[in-house]
């Protein structure tokens, strides 16, 4: 560990007598990171939806102060108590507590219990696993959970809602490379040419569904739908599936709620898978993340991806809470 410099750069939340967020680069030393079996030297990170949350403190993301933030990290093992991994593997680790109740990927270095990390599979590199992160994790879960349910290509549409956010825009562009025909739905009629661009075969604004008129059963239109947003939109949605169709559940960008019927699990068969990508533990995890290196890695990863270096994370927030990000985008860490 002679290697490490002593202190070193994290992004750093804290919280003050009123319980406002303050989040600051610091310094910090490697005594100060959590326990763990696996120190990282880290050389990507990522941010979600879910960093900018706990970054402004809109929402309640945080459940210890202070925390470094990130949920999601790659980089290279400097030093391992678990003969799993050694010094000089490249490795994930992503949700957890990372990032909310355990020092997370927005500093130099970070120190993870051996469960939560996974090897870097074969095809992907230390950049593209965060251009995935977990964003591309929840995507890949959602449609491994539904192949497993039965979902093909032949069976008919498949639709996405949230389009344009970055878990939306990477289920499309894998469903599409599958050979699945998608249909994008989304809030925002300016992104038809980026959706069709990732592989969306359709565009629906979310503006012509009106949920008063949503019925228990509609015409049945898709094969498998990949959810992002909640409310009343996976209302219709699952009032909207074909026989034997399959929903999985990632979001609730809209809201928490839904207001529905049996009707479509009782007289069309249709299955509402809920995807857990925080503490979905082995083997399917690196099942996924070998999909997401082989035939699930997104043919317009770097086309979707921007890259911030890590001296200007703060200033990255607040656009994501605006809604003024679309794709992905990669913190570079090191150097």
């Amino acid at each position: 560990m002679s290697s490490v410099p002593n202190p070193f750069q994290a992004f750093v939340l804290r919280q003050d007598e009123n319980r406002k967020v303050l989040a600051a680069m610091e310094p910090l030393t490697v005594d100060q990171l959590d326990a763990g079996e696996v120190l990282i030297e880290v050389a990507y990170s990522s941010v979600n939806y879910k960093d900018a949350l706990a970054a402004t403190g809109t929402g309640k993301i945080i459940r210890r102060f202070p925390c470094v933030g990130g949920i999601d990290m790659s980089g290279t093992v400097v030093e391992s108590a678990d003969p799993r991994f050694k010094p000089g593997d490249a490795v994930i680790a992503t949700s957890y507590d990372i990032g909310v109740a355990h020092h997370g990927g927005y500093a130099q270095y970070a120190r993870v219990p051996a469960g939560w990390v996974v090897p870097l599979p074969d095809g992907l590199s230390l950049f593209d696993a965060m251009a995935l992160g977990t964003a591309g994790f929840t995507a890949a879960l959602g449609i491994v959970r539904m192949e497993d349910n039965g979902l093909a290509p032949a069976n008919g549409p498949v639709i996405v809602t949230g389009a344009s956010g970055g878990v939306g825009g990477l289920a499309i562009d894998m469903l599409a490379g599958l050979g699945y025909h998608v249909v994008a739905l989304t809030g925002k009629a300016h992104e038809e040419a980026y959706l069709k661009d990732l592989g969306a075969a359709e565009i629906k604004l979310r503006d012509t569904i009106d949920p008063a008129k949503t019925r228990p059963l509609d015409v049945g239109l898709w094969a498998g739908a990949v959810d992002n947003v909640g409310g009343d939109i996976l209302a219709w949605v699952l009032s909207t599936m074909k026989q034997a169709g399959t929903v999985a559940s990632i979001g609730n960008a809209q809201s928490i709620k839904l207001d529905t019927t049996v009707f479509p699990f009782i007289l069309r068969g249709v299955s509402l898978l809920g995807v857990d990508s925080g503490y979905m533990g082995e083997p399917t995890r690196t099942r996924v993340w070998q999909r997401l290196a082989g035939d699930l890695k997104p043919r317009h990863l770097a086309a979707m991806t921007r890259t911030v270096p890590f001296a200007e994370l703060p200033g990255v927030f607040n656009d994501f809470i605006a809604g003024k990000v679309k794709g992905r985008t990669v913190i570079a860490v090191k150097g």
